[in-house]
Formats: structure tokens, C-alpha cells, sequence
């Protein structure tokens, strides 16, 4: 649209045809207040704390409701406006609780904030305040009617941002009230509840405390606690949180969750995982000593010394006498891009082998293979806010990647944006699809095939509740998109997924994202924690970015290889970090009776159960680094929390290759390092003796001083990783960066053709892996779940590990 030109409080603005006054004015640094505002939700005008002088306007108008005109003449403040503020606030705070001491909202408060401003100090009532009691609606949402200012920003963000409409709005007049939607008559214990995702937005968006989180009531004030922006752990959508920390006796306890600087790549979203589940790294069975086992059978606590002494004399006796081809690595989709980096070059460079692996909840080996050599094809999860229209293949972003579901449920409420989805399941996008393609259960290879024009695949996709007609519809439709946004689910794997995206290609305008579980899945792949490929999907053998890595050329065993190994007696020792395959493979511990473990955790799990070695590790919460989600954005993470007795796997696996013997210089280039030549002299090795320093010094960058330092590792990531050509301003001032896949080669080849090394983690909204065994949020939520019958509004299935 055009701008227009209008005047507020005599300096000239401009903004596009159609802008609300109140965003123009804000976009001109012009604070105007409100209460029942808020960006991308319907207008509301319930508080009237907006109001300005128009010129030629008869009466005070709305700033939230008014759109900018051409020569308009505002003025925002004159005594005047400032009587009618102060005459709503004294309305507000006639049966509004004096208990601002006690208040949650203390000190973000916008009521106080409007109330310190307008002086509204004088009440014109003299009848007693009409008192509730605090009511509990969930294990993490509480409410305080009487503090309500009845702004309604949490009915309409739960119904229009979240789609469940879990609360709406009781009586008239005076006596409106917000209510939940299962009221007391309908619980079991008589009181009113929501049923819900959980997510916890319509607290975010309350001005007052009104709604307030159960992780966080009457434990802190904000001025207390550091606030530190990082990524959240759990799903690969990768938000960003900020994080309130307190100091303790023992470290530093993360008490509160939320965003609401709205800076993030998730903007103004958290769901319950980001909310609330950070409580697991304050669960008191957090190992903080490190334990080995005794020759009776028994873990006995150990020094740091003696343990990793223990570790790195062990693993170098094994190596050098069994060969490092009988050692396995097994590493971590929660660990920082720096850490995944890290652990594959000690295995190859260090132990000698290929036998790497991770928990793989997506084939991002296929998809590289499939879009390499091609720009433009990627997308990342801003996106998913603009594309006029989005196809999603498989999976289901509520439960799997929430801020993609608001991303995509925000876009076609606000720019009426095109949804597509085919699916086995009735998934709870398809309420906003314009078209909806019912497959048959197990027919996500026959999808492919047909979107990419095999009209015989129609068979297979069709059952009782689809004909083939609904499906050459589906696809009719979504080739005649001028733009599209294709979302994939983990369902997509190998030739069926290179297939779908060979087709892609072939049309102009399509981009592409492939969904995993986890917030470094992408990361971990991208990193080289696979037995056959290097960093950026690079082939073991005949490479030369890699050269000076000095590797071994032959693949190694994939994850369930090493545990059938183990099982023969062939492996060693294996090195886990953060990770728990026993568990999540049903792995026999008795296979590694004979195999000398390392496991790296926070917790005694499954597989840390059956280690020789526990060391105690920190938290994503609880390091520096970057993490990149599955759209392939790069963020930084920041440490916020603490904990006595624990140390990040970055320096684990420094101090083990330590102790191995290992050079520390060449495993982590920090320091000055050693003098080249600078090819003044003749020879293979002429001019290469520290090309990492000569890098740096041309990209005007010091080197790091710390062989723990992480940002070391991520100099070399820049250096050597294909498609890892980082912004470093860009990230460093708290922005993600897009990363487009850089791989030039047509032969990548998946290690194993007799299995599926894809292992989606099937969680739900109120479980996380392993980890979400540790919240005592979640579980409470998963309980509370349990004890409501199933309405459809949410699609919540029955928690599983």
C-alpha cells in the first residue's frame, strides 16, 4: 500500500494505507498505551486507554481502532487525554486488589505502569471490594479474578492464536467474567479447569496479574533474577527463551520461562515445553559427582581427576591394543553445534574411528543429497509467517513443532494464506487447511510418487474415507501455486523423500523444510555425526576441505551396528554424550557387558545404568554455543543456569583427549598457534602449518584463547563446513541466520541399506524424550491430562517415552 503523511503531536509521520494509528505512532517512537490491544489479534477496544484527539473528530477515538488517513492531525497527549487515562484506570481500580507487594506481575505490570503515569491515586467508592479466592485452573495456570481488568487478550489468544478457545467470557456488563471451558459442574473435583494445550500464552499476553504461570507464583520478583535470552531444548523448531535465573547455594536455579521481548525467531510464542519444562535441570536427581564402577559392580563417587584419568587411560589402552575401529561414539541431537563438531573430530582424530552416530529423527543426509547444488530451495521458519501458501506433508506441527503450527495458523488468519495438508491422521491444522488429503495409514511412499506424477500411486493412498477423484484435486491444486512452502514430516525418508524433491525442483517458486524432533537434529547431522559422512555431508574419501584432518576413509557403524557388535564382543568401549540409546532402541544391556562404557548425562538412565563411567554434564541451559533447528536457522545459546559438580561436554571432551595424549592445538585451534611459512619455502607441506591462524587473520578475527573456549570450535565450523558461511554480527547481536545447504556433490550414499536409521521421538505435547522423565511440569501436566475426558479440541495423545 501507499504511505500516507499525518501529523502527531505537530512531528510528521509516515506509514502504509491502512496502518492503525497506535502502530504508526509506535513505529515513530510515539508510546500510546493500551491494554486490550495486541499485534495480530482482533481489535478488541474494550479499555479505552488508547484514546487521542483527532482534529475534526468530535469526540476522544481509539488509537487501536483507527486507521491512518492522508493529512491526518493527532494529538496523543494533552491534559485533556491524560483525564480521560486517568478516569479508566480509577474505574479499573475500583474492585482492583491493592496487593501489588505480593502481585506476580509486580514490576511488568502495565495497570502499575499506567497508574505511576496518570496518578490515578484518589477511589471515588466506598463499598468493599467484591473478593475471590485464586482459582487453579491447571497445575500452570492460576487465576486471580478480581485483579482481571477484563481486557480480553487471553480469550482471544487462546482462540484465535492457539485455536482451542479454552476460555470465554461469562455474564454481561459489570458482572462479565473470564471463564474457563470446563466448568466445575462438569470436573471431578468440582472446580472450573482448562482443557488445553498448556501453552501458557494467554499469561504472556495478560497486562496485569490476573493469569499467572505455576512455575513461577510468589517464588521471585523480576529484578531478582537475570534474564538471559537462549534457545529452548526440546523441539526442532528451535524458539528462543529468556530465561529468569536466581543464584543459589549451589549455582544458578532458572525459575521462569518466557519471551516476552518478542525478539526471537519464534516472536511472541512459547509453547509449555519452552514455558515451563526447564524444571528438569533443577530436578534433585541430577548426577553432580562423577561415579565408577568398582569391581564388586558397585558406582562409587570419584574426584574429577580420578575419573577422567580413569577414561582417558582406558580408552588409549583400548585403542592401541584393539584398534580404534573397535570404539563407538554415540552422540547427542541436544548437544551444541560446537560439542557434535567437537565429538566427531576426538573420534576420528583421536580414538580412529568412523563408528559415529546419533539419534536421527529426520534423513537430512537425503535431503542435502536431494537439493544440492540449488540456492534458494530452503526455508526457514519465518517463512512459514509469509508464504501466501504452505503444503505440509506428513507429521503434525502441533505436537512436533508448535511454533510452526502458530506460525501457520497467525499466517492464514492474517494474510489469508493457503494451507494444504496430506495426511494419515486428522491432524488439527486441517481445521485452517483450504484442502485436506486423507491417506491411507502407510502410504507416505505413494504420495510422493504420485505428487511427483505417478498416477498409478493413487491406488495405495486410497481407503474407505478418500476416492482417487479428492486426491488429483489435492494435487491439481497445489501445482497451480504460484509460491509454495512445502513442509515435510519425518515420514519422508531416502528415495521416496529425493523423489518428492527431485519433483519440487523441477517447479519454480517451491521451497522446502524438513521436520525433526529436538532442537539440534539438523545440527547434529550438519555437524558430521554420522559413520560415513564428514561435516556438511561430506564424503569420508577423496575430499579436500577436510584434508587436514588425516581420517579414516572407511565408514564406520551406524548406532544399531555398534550395539549388534557390542553383542558379538567386538566393540571395546563406547562413548556416549547425552544421549540414552538404550532406552530408546530397547537395546539389551547385556550386550555391553563386555564393552567398557562412558556415558556423559545429567541423569542415571537406562544407558548411563549400565556405564563403567558416569561423568555429570550441564544442560543446553547451562552452556554457550549455537544450535541449528530443522529449517536450518542458526542461533547462539546462552548460558543462564548453574550447576555445582557438572561441566559441559565441550570440555569433556577436551579434558579426555587431554588425557589421552592427545594435541590440544590441533583438536581445538585456539592460541597463537605455529608459524607457516606462508608458502615462502617448496614442499606438500609448504605454507600449511597453521591455516586456521591465516584464516582468521583474514576475516579480521583473534584467535581464541582457551582450548575451552566454544567459539573456537565455531571459528573452524565457519572455516571448514560447507553451507556454514556465518554472519558473525548477525549472531552476536541475538538474530538467527538461514543456512542454505552447500553440498556439491551428487553421491552421498545413506551407510545401510537393510534398515531405517530414522527413529522419530513420537512425542506428545506433554512429553520430551528422556529428558521430559525430569519436569516435574510435565508430568504434572501429562497427569492432569489423564484425568479429563478427550474432546478433540487439542488432538492430545496418551504421553510415551
Amino acid at each position: 500500500m501507499a504511505d500516507v503523511t499525518l501529523t502527531v503531536d505537530g512531528k510528521k509521520i509516515t506509514a502504509p494505507a491502512g496502518t492503525l494509528l497506535l502502530e504508526a505512532c509506535k513505529s515513530a517512537g510515539i508510546e500510546i498505551p493500551a491494554f486490550c490491544y495486541y499485534p495480530g489479534l482482533s481489535l478488541q477496544a474494550a479499555c479505552r486507554m488508547c484514546v487521542v484527539r483527532i482534529e475534526k473528530m468530535p469526540k476522544l477515538q481509539t488509537a487501536c481502532t483507527t486507521p491512518v488517513a492522508e493529512g491526518m492531525v493527532v494529538t496523543s497527549e494533552s491534559p485533556e487525554i491524560a483525564q480521560a487515562r486517568k478516569a479508566t484506570l480509577q474505574l479499573l481500580l475500583g474492585n482492583h486488589p491493592l496487593d501489588c507487594p505480593v502481585c506476580d506481575a509486580g514490576g511488568e505490570c502495565e495497570l502499575q505502569d499506567m497508574t505511576f503515569k496518570y496518578g490515578a491515586a484518589d477511589s471515588f467508592y466506598a463499598e468493599p471490594k467484591d473478593h475471590r479466592e485464586e482459582q487453579k485452573w491447571s497445575p500452570v495456570v492460576y487465576f486471580d479474578r478480581p485483579r482481571c481488568i477484563l481486557c480480553y487478550r487471553c480469550v482471544r489468544m487462546c482462540g484465535e492464536g492457539m485455536d482451542v478457545f479454552a476460555l470465554g467470557i461469562q455474564n454481561r456488563g459489570s458482572s462479565s467474567v473470564i471463564a474457563p471451558n470446563v466448568p466445575a459442574q462438569m470436573s471431578p473435583d468440582d472446580l472450573a479447569h482448562v482443557d488445553c494445550e498448556q501453552c501458557g500464552m494467554c499469561i504472556d499476553a495478560c497486562p496485569v496479574g490476573a493469569l499467572t504461570s505455576g512455575t513461577y507464583r510468589y517464588k521471585t520478583r523480576p529484578w531478582e533474577m537475570n534474564h538471559v535470552s537462549t534457545i529452548c531444548t526440546h523441539c526442532g523448531d528451535g524458539c528462543k527463551t529468556t530465561l529468569g535465573v536466581r543464584s543459589t547455594t549451589d549455582g544458578s536455579e532458572i525459575v521462569r520461562g518466557d519471551n516476552r521481548d518478542k525478539s526471537g525467531i519464534n516472536v511472541d510464542f512459547l509453547c509449555n515445553k519452552g514455558r515451563y519444562a526447564f524444571d528438569f535441570a533443577n530436578n534433585e536427581d541430577r548426577i553432580t559427582q562423577p561415579l565408577v564402577r568398582q569391581p564388586n559392580g558397585e558406582m562409587k563417587p570419584v574426584s574429577w581427576e580420578v575419573a577422567l584419568d580413569h577414561v582417558g587411560k582406558r580408552l588409549r589402552e583400548l585403542r592401541d591394543t584393539r584398534g580404534g575401529k573397535s570404539i563407538g561414539v554415540i552422540g547427542s541431537n541436544r548437544t551444541t553445534n560446537e560439542e557434535a563438531y567437537l565429538l566427531q573430530k576426538f573420534a576420528r582424530t583421536v580414538l580412529g574411528t568412523n563408528n559415529i552416530d546419533h539419534h536421527r529423527t529426520a534423513d537430512y543426509v537425503a535431503f542435502a543429497r536431494a537439493l544440492a547444488g540449488t540456492t534458494d530451495r530452503t526455508a526457514s521458519l519465518k517463512d512459514t509467517l509469509t508464504a501466501p501458501a504452505i503444503m505440509i506433508l506428513g507429521g503434525d506441527p502441533t505436537i512436533q513443532a508448535p511454533a510452526t503450527a502458530w506460525n501457520i495458523r497467525t499466517n492464514v488468519r492474517n494474510n489469508r494464506a493457503r494451507l494444504y495438508i496430506a495426511n494419515s491422521a486428522e491432524i488439527k491444522l486441517r481445521r485452517q487447511a483450504k484442502a485436506f488429503a486423507h491417506i491411507a495409514p502407510f502410504s507416505y511412499g505413494a504420495l510422493a510418487s504420485f505428487i511427483a506424477g505417478d498416477d498409478s500411486a493413487v491406488d495405495a493412498l486410497t481407503h474407505s474415507g478418500a476416492d482417487a477423484s479428492s486426491f488429483h484435486e489435492f494435487r491439481k491444486a497445489i501445482r497451480a501455486e504460484e509460491s509454495l512452502l512445502v513442509l515435510l514430516g519425518s515420514e519422508f525418508r531416502d528415495a521416496d523423500l529425493q523423489r518428492l524433491l527431485a519433483f519440487g525442483k523441477t517447479l519454480p517458486n517451491r521451497k522446502f523444510a524438513l521436520i525433526s524432533d529436538y532442537v539440534n537434529s539438523r545440527g547434529a547431522a550438519d555437524m558430521g555425526l554420522l559413520p560415513d559422512l564428514l561435516p556438511g555431508y561430506t564424503p569420508l574419501a577423496g575430499n579436500t576441505t577436510f584434508a587436514e584432518y588425516n581420517t579414516p576413509t572407511t565408514p564406520g557403524l551406524d548406532l544399531l551396528e555398534m550395539f549388534e557388535a557390542a553383542g558379538r564382543g567386538e566393540l571395546s568401549a563406547l562413548y556416549v554424550v547425552g544421549t540414552n540409546p538404550v532406552s530408546r532402541y530397547s537395546v539389551d544391556p547385556a550386550s555391553l557387558k563386555d564393552t567398557f562404557v562412558v556415558v556423559q548425562d545429567m541423569f542415571l538412565t537406562e544407558t548411563a545404568a549400565v556405564a563403567d563411567v558416569i561423568l555429570p554434564a550441564s544442560n543446553l541451559y547451562e552452556k554457550s554455543g549455537s544450535v541449528t533447528n530443522s529449517y536450518g536457522d542458526l542461533q547462539l545459546v546462552n548460558k543462564a543456569g548453574d550447576r555445582a559438580g557438572v561441566r559441559s561436554d565441550f570440555e569433556l571432551i577436551v579434558r579426555i583427549a587431554d588425557k589421552m595424549g592427545a594435541n590440544m592445538k590441533v583438536l581445538v585451534p585456539f592460541g597463537k598457534g605455529t608459524r607457516a611459512d606462508m608458502g615462502q619455502s617448496r614442499g606438500a607441506q609448504s605454507g600449511e602449518a597453521d591455516r586456521h591462524a591465516v584464516w582468521l587473520s583474514a576475516n579480521n578475527m583473534e584467535p581464541k584463547l582457551s582450548p575451552f573456549d566454544p567459539f573456537a570450535i565455531l571459528d573452524e565450523i565457519q572455516r571448514l563446513v560447507p553451507g556454514y558461511n556465518l554472519l558473525r554480527l548477525q549472531l552476536l547481536s541475538g538474530n538467527d541466520q538461514h543456512l542454505q545447504p552447500a553440498v556439491t556433490v551428487t553421491d552421498l550414499v545413506q551407510i545401510s541399506k537393510r534398515r531405517d536409521l530414522v527413529l522419530p521421538a513420537n512425542d506428545t505435547l506433554f512429553t520430551s524424550g528422556t529428558l521430559g522423565r525430569y519436569s516435574a511440569m510435565l508430568s504434572d501436566l501429562q497427569h492432569n491430562e489423564s484425568l479429563r475426558p478427550p474432546t478433540g479440541l487439542t488432538q492430545i495423545q496418551t504421553a510415551a517415552d
